[in-house]
């Protein structure tokens, strides 16, 4: 498990609040914490707030109240452009540019810079390298050549352009069918483990959280139930939100990080 007390936490959200017009409340005195080299999954069911918070740390979202910082800066401090830039963000359709080759959607995090452009086709050749696509065969070709596994690695190379110490997921894997669900799943914990970069990962599948993910929280209607680790959570449930959440609890433990390294 990670200790935030080790160093300070890549992200943050003290006591954050968020609430609309028609008076929703879709937050309601969020904390947490992410350590700099911590895959956090944030899980909950549907409106439970979860996309809310990850949309707060690249300033898409503003809490009504609270503070959310990054690196530890309040992110109203940060000029969101310059914010957005600084983070990786990987999300379950990619947004590639179908008029773009892959070499080059890659690259586009660089080129929005303004790095020369044969320093943005280099590291953008080494990240495909990285997430398991020769650079030499899928270099080249355009989006609708891929398939979907194919183009959510390409998705996972370009946030990691720039090499950002911090990365967002938003359901990345929820459009794939499951086999290849679970090897691109099986895949980025290895690429968490190597990098040791700070992960929110936003979910709805019990069974991906605890496959990727060092720690988990648990969002209902806007509430931290529970954060821990994944046995933690499974055997040591804080309310019957959270054990009824773990009900399948034998096979999610077969699926938790440690479990499966």
């Amino acid at each position: 498990m990670i200790s935030i007390s080790n160093a300070s936490p890549a992200v943050a959200w003290h006591h954050v609040r968020k609430s609309y017009p028609d008076g929703l409340e879709a937050l309601r005195g969020i904390d947490l914490a992410v350590a700099p080299d911590e895959c956090l999954a944030i899980l909950g069911t549907s409106g439970s707030g979860k996309t809310t918070l990850l949309k707060m740390v690249n300033r898409l979202i503003d809490p009504t109240s609270g503070d959310v910082l990054v690196r530890g800066v309040p992110t109203r401090d940060w000029d969101p452009i310059a914010l957005r830039r600084s983070i990786g963000y990987v999300i379950q359709d990619v947004g590639l540019m179908p008029h773009m080759s892959i070499l080059k959607n890659v690259g586009l995090p660089l080129r929005l810079q303004g790095r020369p452009s044969q320093e943005r086709n280099d590291e953008a050749w080494e990240r495909l390298e990285l997430v398991g696509l020769d650079p030499a065969r899928f270099a080249t070709l355009m989006p609708h050549q891929l398939s979907g596994g194919q183009r959510q690695r390409v998705g996972v190379a370009r946030a990691l352009m720039g090499d950002p110490d911090l990365i967002l997921m938003d359901e990345p894997f929820g459009a794939l069918d499951p086999i290849t669900r679970r090897e691109l799943q099986d895949e980025f914990r290895r690429l968490c483990v190597q990098l040791q970069k700070a992960v929110v990962f936003v979910t709805h599948d019990i069974r991906e959280a605890c496959r990727v993910a060092d720690r988990l929280a648990i969002i209902d209607h806007g509430k931290l139930m529970q954060l821990g680790t994944p046995s933690d959570l499974i055997e040591r449930p804080a309310n019957d939100f959270v054990r009824d959440f773990f009900r399948d609890a034998e096979a999610v433990v077969e699926v938790t990080p440690g479990a499966s390294e």
